[in-house]
């Protein structure tokens, strides 16, 4: 039998459109070492790799006529010289440039007839640096089984460990239209109900996909309690273009972590204080009306699991979608963090969320595949319910290496959901915090002012912190 795509896979397929790219990425700096770190390398490193992820080496077969959901094939014309680029930023670049050339990358769809990823090798910017970008389409994240490209590059020390070699990789055949035909009329036989839902995902029904994508999610019981209530209204929901727009912003996690001992929270509330500080801040910057009582709901996906013991060496791949009111009317840091902390206890209470060392205790570097996993949750929601989405996503605090050159930076980008002109992923690593903030080009050409807001609300709650 055919590889198939599961329902929930295939939905981002069907969910995706110009204006919508459904693929999350990531933005790695590295300092270059002194033997040099260049493309030759990373695309050897890559190919070296590649056994690892299987699935990258396989593209998306369409059903004729929907009668099935598509299939996983071997490509037989694989070229990894097209998924492994290089770009350059006219020396000395800078990081405007780069959060620039970022966001033209991420707004281009990936190529369906072709395994669906790509990397970016970024060489010319200052300070010895060099960047690598990737793009991974959200159907290829299937939960725990998942990993992102970028995470099997990477390495604990400057000496890349040794990869059991492969025999040279064979392309399996391609089944043919007769097969595939054949095997969607035999599935058709044993379930008839999964044609009618294929045929209706394929014209775009798209409350029956958002429904497959939040059972498999996991998390609908925190949102139906607030669905009645539609978020609020305002310039983060609006008419997504096919362009975007990317920032980023810098904490130390030590810092936070001192304002959560402070204040008895946690360092995910000290996280959703400081983007609600400065979310107030961007909203008054903008001429917008900001009383005591207003709110922006806040998507914020948890890994949670179902079992008392995390199972040994696999995190469960299950993610619940919260919806937190940030209260931005709140003009005191202390009393906005305190609010935060009450609504998201209310939630951790269920006693299902993984706590940050169990999503570390997993081997490789997760948090890639977590901030798609998070991603996924929010695109099964309507834009009515939330204003924008906050992944957190804890990573390693040991140096991370590629090819021998150290990961100074690791900045997430997360897909914005459909109407949302938003997306905030923050990953911690190697005592830093970093927020990469995925925004659409046209409804917020101020991101970066954002951005910068993010730093100010950081240091105004350290500022809370009595020495």
């Amino acid at each position: 039998m055919s590889d198939r795509l599961s329902a929930l896979d295939a939905s981002f397929l069907y969910l995706q459109d110009r204006t919508t790219p459904m693929h999350v990425g990531g933005v790695a700096v590295f300092r270059k070492p002194s033997e040099g770190f260049d493309y030759d390398q990373v695309l050897e490193l890559v190919e070296r790799r590649l056994p690892l992820v299987p699935r990258y080496r396989q593209k998306v077969r369409e059903i004729p006529g929907g009668l099935a959901r598509p299939v996983w094939v071997d490509d037989p014309d694989f070229d990894v010289t097209y998924h492994v680029r290089r770009s350059a930023l006219p020396k000395p670049g800078n990081d405007a440039q780069l959060h620039e050339l970022t966001g033209r990358l991420m707004s281009r769809e990936l190529d369906r007839s072709r395994p669906l990823w790509e990397l970016y090798l970024v060489e010319g910017l200052a300070h010895d640096r060099v960047a690598v970008i990737t793009k991974t389409h959200q159907a290829m994240v299937d939960g725990s089984g998942a990993i992102d490209i970028g995470q099997v590059l990477l390495d604990t020390s400057r000496n890349p460990r040794e990869d059991e070699g492969e025999d040279l990789w064979v392309p399996r055949p391609e089944p043919s239209l007769a097969k595939l035909g054949l095997e969607a009329a035999a599935e058709a036989v044993r379930r008839p109900g999964e044609i009618v839902e294929n045929t209706r995902a394929t014209v775009f029904d798209l409350a029956a996909t958002a429904g497959k994508v939040a059972r498999a999610a996991g998390g609908l019981a925190s949102a139906v309690r607030t669905a009645a209530v539609p978020s609020p209204g305002g310039p983060l929901n609006a008419r997504t273009s096919p362009h975007r727009r990317f920032a980023v912003a810098r904490a130390q996690l030590e810092q936070l972590r001192a304002v959560r001992r402070a204040h008895g929270t946690t360092v995910n509330d000290v996280v959703l204080s400081v983007v609600a500080g400065a979310l107030r801040n961007w909203l008054l910057s903008r001429g917008e009306v900001v009383r005591p009582s207003t709110t922006l709901r806040a998507m914020v996906p948890l890994s949670v699991r179902e079992d008392s013991v995390p199972r040994s060496g696999s995190q469960d791949g299950k993610v619940s979608s919260y919806l937190v009111d940030l209260p931005v009317g709140e003009a005191n840091p202390v009393v906005r963090l305190h609010q935060i902390g009450h609504a998201m206890r209310a939630h951790q209470e269920s006693g299902q969320s993984v706590a940050a060392d169990t999503l570390l205790r997993v081997s490789g570097f997760t948090p890639p595949t977590l901030h798609a996993l998070g991603a996924r949750a929010a695109n099964a929601f309507s834009a009515r319910l939330f204003n924008v989405l906050v992944t957190n996503v804890p990573g390693p605090q040991v140096p991370l290496y590629a090819a021998g050159a150290k990961m100074a930076e690791m900045f997430p980008v997360v897909p914005l959901a459909r109407n949302q002109a938003l997306s905030i992923g923050v990953t911690s690593y190697d005592g830093g915090v970093f927020f990469g903030l995925n925004a659409d080009r046209d409804a917020m050409s101020d991101v970066d002012v954002l951005a910068a807001m993010i730093e100010e609300s950081v240091e105004e709650m350290i500022g809370t912190v009595h020495v």
